[in-house]
């Protein structure tokens, strides 16, 4: 059976505005825990989520670029680095986010998955899911900082 984890939500903005928020850190930092995210945004490139704890650089998690479409798909990997899973391929989730827009709306859509052959894979599923909550708690705040910006 697939573990996957797949939540939707309707904006009220243009893709553009929705994927400025899904990739620009002033952005990122209000709605991914406090996170920067850093890449150039090119496939096979590495993207990084970097927060500050008592003063100290912390890198949570990391990943790569797997297929990117301004305004339309991001597809990347996500491990947590300090984590004690061994960092190969097979300990990697996936996270898409498709946008589709709908005249004035966007629907965001974000599906992580790859949970089956991963270290912990059960364990980090759960975490995820979240008894059902999934990425609502951030999708909600990316529509809220996609429709006042």
């Amino acid at each position: 059976m697939q573990l996957l984890v797949k939540n939707e939500i309707e904006i009220e903005a243009a893709a553009a505005k929705v994927w400025e928020v899904l990739t620009f850190s002033k952005f990122t930092t209000q709605y991914m825990f406090g996170c920067e995210v850093e890449s150039d945004w090119q496939e096979g490139s590495s993207i990084k989520w970097k927060m500050q704890h008592e003063g100290k650089e912390i890198i949570p998690v990391t990943g790569i670029i797997k297929e990117i479409h301004p305004n339309v798909k991001l597809v990347y990997t996500v491990i947590d680095p300090n984590s004690e899973m061994e960092d190969i391929p097979e300990n990697y989730l996936n996270v898409t986010y498709d946008l589709m827009q709908q005249e004035d709306i966007t629907v965001l859509s974000v599906t992580q998955d790859g949970f089956e052959g991963a270290a912990n894979g059960q364990q980090r599923y759960q975490d995820v899911y979240n008894n059902g909550e999934g990425w609502n708690p951030i999708l909600v705040q990316i529509k809220a900082l996609a429709e006042e910006h």
